[in-house]
């Protein structure tokens, strides 16, 4: 199962502040165009590039070697077919930039190779580049617009820059449509049923509806443009915000179901998106983050315990706040619950009642730490509770 049949060609990272990368052909050849971001975890990758978040982004990754474990159809975060059928999950990236691809493929579970999988989905990446001089970059200038050009889309730098220039940033982008289910669907609990929760997607990941499965909980989800009625219709004991891609200043309709779902009372779960829905809802302002986070190691501090708990995340906005900071919101009194300990850019917030709460980062990650997996259960005494 090797990942090199042939001698690939060369292929070229544009970054938008004009720095070139020449490197050689992986996956698929051609063109991409999207924000170049980068993520730290050294596992997961499968993880990372079917989440739907990362729509619209070339992910570059910055540990050296990636693909050693392949692509199997089980760990997809979103589904490339509809039906129950074993799934490879759909690749949700624009580009992928890794320094070392694997040359052979050593995983029991593996069904094939990433490079194999980039090709087949038509996901255009490149190979053999300095990916850690280009984290620096990014770190140092931020996320910026960027396109990876390999085969026929060749053409002379300043060409390839006016390209990349071209494209829309990810400021002022409004994805979650693009992202979100068409239909309604059901996910049914694990045993007997303890809950109905309406989970409105905004690019959901997969894992999430499993693990509140796994808890009693029967999970209903909602396209993005789901309405109150389509909520309320559900009978639900609670409802559940999920992760997605692009800008929340443009999620209005989102923040409009929110607010009205906080005026019945049902309690409300938010994740990554979700958190930055329901912060705005509360009467919080956005930002978008020089570079943001990405990766499975980020501390966690939740302010009214002191608890540091590792991460995973995936965010290059966030909402504005300091830490243990309280504010009144429409809807009772609240505060900034989480924060990271590297930066203390907010992680979560809450209703101080209890019956409303969400955080940036992700328990549902099925790649990475644990740590914060409780908040599910947490979610679950919330609609005893209320």
């Amino acid at each position: 199962m090797s990942n090199f049949s042939h001698t690939p060609g060369q292929a070229k990272l544009v970054l938008e502040n004009g720095q070139v990368f020449t490197g050689t052909e992986f996956g698929a050849v051609g063109q991409t165009l999207g924000e170049a971001v980068f993520c730290t975890a050294m596992t997961g990758y499968q993880e990372s590039l079917t989440d739907p978040s990362y729509h619209r982004q070339i992910l570059v990754a910055t540990a050296p070697q990636i693909g050693n474990t392949g692509w199997n159809d089980e760990d997809g975060e979103s589904r490339l077919q509809g039906g129950d059928a074993p799934d490879p999950g759909r690749i949700w990236v624009a580009g992928f930039a890794v320094r070392n691809p694997t040359r052979r493929v050593s995983n029991w579970r593996a069904t094939g190779s990433l490079d194999d999988q980039l090709v087949q989905q038509g996901v255009v990446g490149i190979a053999g580049i300095d990916t850690r001089a280009i984290t620096r970059v990014l770190r140092e200038h931020g996320s910026m617009r960027a396109g990876v050009f390999s085969g026929a889309a060749l053409a002379a730098d300043d060409e390839l820059l006016a390209r990349v220039t071209a494209a829309p940033p990810m400021a002022g982008a409004n994805l979650s449509a693009q992202v979100s289910t068409a239909a309604a669907y059901v996910v049914p609990a694990v045993g007997p049923v303890r809950f109905r929760v309406a989970a409105l997607d905004l690019g959901i990941k997969a894992n999430t509806p499993r693990m509140l499965a796994q808890r009693g909980i029967e999970v209903h989800v909602l396209p993005v443009a789901s309405g109150l009625d389509a909520i309320t219709d559900l009978a639900p004991d609670g409802v559940f915000l999920s992760n997605g891609p692009g800008d929340p200043a443009t999620a209005d309709a989102a923040v409009g179901l929110t607010r009205e779902v906080l005026e019945v009372g049902y309690p409300l779960f938010g994740i990554c998106f979700g958190n930055q829905i329901l912060g705005r809802a509360l009467g919080r302002e956005t930002y978008k983050m020089r570079f943001g986070h990405r990766g499975i190691n980020i501390p966690v501090i939740d302010v009214a315990t002191g608890r540091a708990a590792i991460t995973s995340q995936n965010h290059g906005f966030a909402l504005e706040g300091e830490a243990g900071e309280e504010f009144d919101t429409d809807f009772g009194h609240a505060r900034v619950s989480h924060v990271c300990a590297n930066d203390g850019v907010v992680e979560g917030v809450e209703l101080l009642d209890g019956r409303a709460f969400s955080v940036q980062y992700h328990p549902e990650a099925a790649a990475g730490p644990h740590d914060a997996a409780y908040l599910f259960d947490k979610f679950a005494t919330a609609m005893e509770k209320h």
